[in-house]
């Protein structure tokens, strides 16, 4: 199994929207996520002291499990006994700002700096100052591209998210009626290095039905470069959309399904939709947003990925606590995420896939979503 990120220098030159990332996979039987208790290839320091500046430096907040990671590590942190430094980029220049952010971090001294990255092709240089200064970086949830310097990668498995995107889309539609299909896809940000990692584990499994003429994408929009969704912002969705229905499903022409990378899209999609006055088709997500769990209980979107993020962040933290120590982080992945300069040691987390059928046992142990399941 290799989710190998491998062409961001070369689309880099050549695509428009300057994507910075692609995944390709061997084989798709091998489970995602097993903990074999693998041990980093990365040097690891003699520990440092407890109450150390751990630095965070987190995207805008362009969705609710951002928001949330925030809290998480701040609180977090805090617990562990470290003195924690938790930033956002700002909306308007968030990788100037972030670039900002780290080398502050890194003149404040701290031991570890986990990065949530704005555009994670364009924080090489920072990343290698934090090295040089002596701190470990983390990769939170995007991996950062083209350096030696990034030292270890959490996350959940994206490119299984998007299997379970692309599986679901396909169960969706079998389950309101017979074929051939007539879809639209949509990813995410270009300057995301998950964007292509989700698509193509959602183009893994939907591509077959496509070869066999089972699903059609009307549009004829098949290349992520068409696909893309600029800066994860619902109204770019929502304007691409609107085009789509109205080149494509004007008239009685219906559209049976969506491809969506996460609930923030989803719902722009859903409402452009809803506002053309069309059939809802079947429409994917990600990341459990409380507006999308709804929207999912009320028939409307039909599907989410849950990446339960007080996970994910523990599992960073918990990073930070051992390098405290002198402990080797423990990892699970030492082969798949290659960054066009390395391979990093990966700590992956299994996501879920939820529907409105499963969403109680999903969410029973989420405060937060469990209630809106009982609606």
């Amino acid at each position: 199994m290799r989710r190998f990120i491998t062409r961001s220098v070369a689309l880099a030159a050549v695509a428009a929207l300057s994507l910075t990332a692609c995944s390709t996979r061997d084989g798709a039987e091998e489970p995602a996520a097993e903990d074999t208790g693998a041990a980093a290839e990365t040097e690891v320091a003699a520990g440092f002291a407890a109450d150390s500046l751990i630095g965070v430096a987190l995207p805008s907040k362009t969705s609710e499990n951002w928001v949330l990671a925030g809290d998480l590590f701040t609180n977090g942190l805090a617990d562990a006994g470290f003195e924690a430094d938790v930033q956002y980029a700002g909306a308007s220049a968030p990788v100037a700002d972030q670039q900002s952010q780290i080398q502050a971090m890194i003149t404040k001294g701290a031991k570890v700096i986990i990065i949530g990255a704005a555009d994670g092709g364009q924080l090489s240089t920072q990343v290698e100052a934090a090295r040089e200064a002596g701190a470990i970086v983390i990769a939170y949830d995007r991996l950062i591209l083209n350096t030696e310097a990034v030292d270890y990668y959490v996350a959940y498995d994206n490119f299984n998210v998007g299997e379970l995107q692309g599986q679901a889309l396909l169960d969706g539609m079998a389950a309101k009626g017979e074929g051939p299909y007539t879809i639209e896809l949509f990813s995410g940000s270009s300057d995301d290095a998950n964007s292509a990692v989700f698509f193509d584990g959602a183009m893994s499994v939907l591509q077959p039905a496509i070869d066999a003429g089972e699903v059609v994408v009307g549009s004829g929009q098949v290349e992520i470069m068409q696909t893309a969704t600029a800066g994860w912002k619902a109204e770019n969705a929502q304007s691409r959309m609107d085009s789509l229905i109205t080149s494509t499903y004007s008239g009685d022409v219906e559209l049976d399904g969506v491809l969506s990378p996460n609930d923030t899209l989803a719902r722009a999609i859903i409402t452009s939709v809803q506002g053309a006055g069309k059939t809802l088709p079947i429409v994917t997500g990600q990341d459990s947003e409380v507006e999308s769990v709804k929207s999912i209980m009320a028939g409307e979107q039909y599907s989410t990925i849950n990446k339960d993020t007080r996970t994910l962040v523990a599992a960073a933290i918990q990073m930070a606590v051992d390098l405290s120590k002198g402990v080797e982080p423990q990892v699970n992945d030492t082969e798949s995420y290659d960054n066009g300069v390395k391979v990093v040691p990966a700590y992956l987390l299994p996501p879920q896939i939820v529907t409105k059928e499963n969403a109680a046992t999903s969410y029973e142990n989420d405060p937060t979503l469990f209630p809106l399941t009982q609606e």
